[in-house]
């Protein structure tokens, strides 16, 4: 029998903490106010690998290439995981504290972790490349469909009037980037011009969805800092 898919953030952790609820790692337990809630081995394989990647959203075939690697399941079994520590921790997925379903894409674990190291720069996955500004907001886009939207499951979520549930969606496939309307009731916008096609973006395009302005941006490559010398002081 194979053993169970490890993350190898997780080799010298103890446990993860959060809200109510710790996750011990070694012995494989989830406990609530010191008390042992029951999870089944694959429930918490995948709370774990949820709560060790929760600086990203995470791809239903990803989680699936974890869990049972080289083999197929349906797709249901998955929901049925997520289901299962939902019912555990008491959450719902229309409006989520842990565990928030990304709309045709995957899962995200959003709530605050303490008493784990911290999560560290991984290689497997491309920089953020691109950002929606919103007033103080800098709201990163990953690789993929990033839907727009007031409900719980989206992407870039906008609780604002006249935004509907799935209002628009920002496709990143490589170094394209393109926006699309999802049929919304008030329309998506790009520099004034209502959407009725995809459209591409570049860097600076305002983008309104109902009454939230948005701007695109695709940050330009860190520059290297010029040392200041001491001649340059005096």
């Amino acid at each position: 029998m194979a053993s169970p898919p490890r993350s190898r953030r997780s080799d010298n952790l103890v446990s993860y903490q959060f809200d109510r609820f710790m996750l011990d790692v070694d012995t494989r337990r989830l406990l609530q106010d010191g008390q042992e809630v029951h999870l089944s081995p694959k429930a918490f394989d995948l709370l774990r690998i949820l709560i060790e990647g929760r600086d990203r959203a995470l791809a239903r075939s990803d989680l699936h290439e974890q869990l049972w690697p080289e083999t197929h399941v349906e797709d249901t079994n998955l929901a049925g995981l997520v289901a299962e520590i939902r019912r555990a921790l008491g959450d719902s997925p229309d409006a989520p504290r842990y565990i928030r379903t990304m709309h045709r894409f995957g899962y995200w674990f959003i709530a605050g972790v303490s008493g784990a190291a911290p999560v560290a720069a991984s290689g497997a996955r491309h920089p953020v490349r691109y950002w929606l500004i919103w007033d103080t907001r800098q709201i990163p886009l990953f690789d993929g469909e990033n839907i727009i939207g007031r409900a719980p499951d989206a992407s870039v979520w906008l609780e604002a009037p006249g935004v509907s549930r799935h209002h628009a969606c920002i496709r990143l496939d490589g170094m394209q980037a393109t926006i699309e309307d999802l049929g919304s009731k008030n329309g998506t916008y790009v520099e004034g011009e209502r959407l009725t096609a995809p459209v591409a973006l570049v860097d600076g395009h305002q983008i309104r969805i109902s009454s939230v302005v948005m701007v695109f941006r695709i940050p330009p490559p860190a520059a290297s800092t010029d040392t200041v010398g001491d001649h340059e002081l005096s």
